[in-house]
């Protein structure tokens, strides 16, 4: 059997609608009748929670602390995917002890089986909480948007998985365009940006998603978007998901949730 894709979804800056997208995503791939579970990976600022209006009652510190099992805390949302809440924190995970690493890889061992794809909305910028899920994933999208401190710093962001961590691939989606063009154009110069200045560096513009006054109503009634078929930002992304379903599994080690959990717990501070 084929492994679930662990993928992350990261900005260099917030404010981009970096969370709206994994929530989305995450409705559009369960949508197409896959079994998608969200990870809400930015510790102690997580809004996924806030974006659908749920509250789940238990979170991944239960899970460390041996409160609860791992069924216990993945909360079914109306919308056909699940959310697994991570309030702990990725520091207070790679200072656990071995004993307790293992325990935990063993726990999320059952899910192997149960899921399609795991999708890590992490944190905004370079802390090395960001860092640590993009170094565990197999796969990883950027967000940008038309504004230069977004491609600044998602540029950094790049440039310090690349230069430090020899992360060479990456996918980007452009949010809020005004234009497919300036989507294009947006990607572009982030694109030639990287190309003068990190050498092997491989980017893919899994593509744009229109600015639309709409999506805003959506979120005010926490709702994900993507309901509204309607609406071309929905019509953006449903194209991207369907980029996403075309991804290959794997029937290698580093593709499955066992393996993303061993290289965010053991990995080297």
């Amino acid at each position: 059997m084929a492994a679930p894709i662990v993928f992350s979804i990261s900005s260099g800056k917030g404010g981009v609608g970096k969370t709206n997208i994994s929530v989305n995503l995450a409705y559009a791939l369960a949508k197409a009748g896959k079994r998608a579970v969200l990870l809400d990976g930015d510790m102690g600022l997580g809004n996924v929670d806030i974006l659908l209006g749920i509250n789940p009652p238990c979170n991944l510190l239960h899970l460390l602390n041996g409160e609860k099992k791992l069924e216990e805390i993945i909360y079914p949302t109306e919308f056909g995917f699940s959310i697994l809440p991570a309030a702990s924190g990725v520091p207070e995970m790679v200072t656990l002890s071995e004993g307790q690493k293992l325990e935990l890889l063993d726990a999320f061992e059952p899910l192997e089986d149960k899921i399609d794809y795991l999708i890590v909305d992490t944190g905004a910028g370079i802390h090395d909480q960001v860092i640590y899920f993009n170094l565990a994933v197999s796969k990883r999208i950027i967000i940008l948007t038309p504004e230069p401190t977004s491609l600044t710093d998602g540029y950094a962001l790049i440039k310090v998985l690349k230069n430090r961590h020899k992360i060479n691939h990456f996918e980007v989606i452009v949010n809020m365009a005004p234009t497919p063009e300036v989507g294009k154009q947006t990607f572009k110069k982030l694109y030639l940006a990287c190309d003068k200045f990190l050498d092997g560096i491989s980017l893919n513009l899994l593509g744009s998603i229109s600015a639309d006054k709409k999506v805003r109503t959506y979120v005010q009634q926490q709702r994900p978007y993507l309901e509204d078929q309607n609406l071309k930002a929905s019509q953006d992304l449903s194209q991207i998901a369907a980029q996403i379903l075309t991804w290959p599994k794997t029937r290698e080690v580093d593709g499955n949730i066992k393996f993303f959990w061993k290289k965010l717990l053991f990995q080297e501070t």
